[in-house]
């Protein structure tokens, strides 16, 4: 079963369109809305720059950490927002519902930005440039052992073992 591919532009529209809406009513922290605002910023900056590998990391990276920073605005701000709109309780509902609607709807969009990740050439592992050790030693010849065929090819070693080929000197 292919996974079917879902434009970078759409995902960044609708996450836009969602935002916008869940802004109707000024409830919501202005941190909400400079974190979702930066978050797209960043993937319009991705949309610029279609062969580019940093940006789309960086905005699935910062769809991921907001996805953490909506669950708690949600579960701090939603009661106190539906306190102050008791006389407008329908708009701050369609309000909550599409701020609510966009945060379920990132896991699935975080998933097609991470497919569009790879195909732009993306690994499987994020690499943050920390330098690593490697216990890998199957390259590495032990001092301890000296190779036959080492000894053999180097000429100083075949003027001591052949004699009788002509035109090599003796030490």
């Amino acid at each position: 079963m292919e996974i079917p591919a879902i434009n970078l532009k759409a995902i960044v529209l609708v996450h836009w369109l969602l935002t916008v809406c869940g802004l109707l009513l000024p409830w919501l922290p202005t941190s909400y809305i400079w974190g979702n605002f930066t978050v797209l910023a960043v993937g319009v900056w991705a949309i610029a720059q279609r062969d580019s590998v940093d940006a789309v990391l960086m905005f699935l990276i910062g769809m991921l950490v907001t996805i953490l920073t909506d669950i708690i605005v949600l579960g701090i701000y939603y009661h106190a927002g539906e306190l102050q709109y008791q006389l407008a309780p329908n708009l701050f509902r369609f309000s909550a519902g599409m701020v609510i609607f966009s945060l379920l709807l990132k896991p699935a969009s975080c998933f097609f930005v991470y497919q569009m990740y790879r195909e732009r050439g993306g690994e499987y592992t994020v690499n943050f440039g920390f330098p690593s050790v490697s216990r890998n030693r199957d390259s590495y010849q032990s001092i301890d052992q000296q190779n036959e065929s080492s000894n053999s090819a180097h000429p100083y070693n075949q003027a001591q073992t052949q004699d009788s080929k002509p035109g090599v000197s003796k030490y």
